[in-house]
């Protein structure tokens, strides 16, 4: 295996982005047995920070960062599909918190932000991008010398292997592990720039 660049090739690869229609599935209330937003987050963000959600698929952690960041804050929600957005646009709105939230739609080859950013999540989502060296690089970019990034990836769906070579990827991109996490069902690192 090439040092530089871990070999993904041996493990699992992405095939597909989950449709919006299964995300129905682990979208719902009995998630926060497993995945309380409050408890992940609380000690990783604060209010008036920048924060953006990747992949934010119907917004389940999108609607607690808002509640974090307060009304001096700003969550960038981001997802590549129209109907992930569209619903989590209406979630927001139901919940007043559309006026800390910013909907936008990236392409798969880029997620298209250019503000600074104090913390950015991945949750379930990082085995689904094809050229994750460049995702790396734009993430670690976007970041405040300060920031942080945390990737969460489902066991189930991600090996150690796998995991372990996502980790390296980021070490050459200048992104190290800084913080230990652990969080239910998953495999989790917090990452801050070099």
């Amino acid at each position: 295996m090439d040092t530089k660049h871990p070999d993904f090739s041996t493990s699992y690869k992405p095939d597909h982005v989950c449709p919006w229609w299964l995300a129905y599935s682990f979208d719902n209330p009995l998630r926060r047995i497993f995945h309380n937003p409050d408890k992940i987050f609380s000690r990783f963000i604060l209010k008036g920070q920048t924060v953006l959600d990747i992949g934010c698929g119907m917004g389940y952690f999108t609607l607690e960062m808002a509640n974090l960041v307060g009304s001096s804050g700003k969550v960038i929600a981001v997802d590549i599909q129209d109907k992930m957005l569209a619903i989590t646009d209406k979630r927001l709105m139901d919940k007043g918190l559309d006026k800390r939230v910013q909907i936008h739609k990236s392409s798969p080859d880029c997620i298209g932000i250019k503000e600074p950013i104090d913390f950015v999540l991945a949750f379930w989502m990082v085995h689904e991008v094809s050229n994750k060296e460049s995702f790396l690089i734009e993430i670690r970019n976007l970041l405040k010398t300060n920031g942080r990034f945390l990737i969460v990836e489902p066991r189930l769906h991600v090996s150690e292997s796998y995991f372990a070579a996502t980790i390296k990827l980021a070490g050459t991109v200048d992104l190290i592990p800084c913080d230990p996490v652990k969080i239910a069902l998953s495999r989790a690192v917090l990452l801050k720039p070099v």
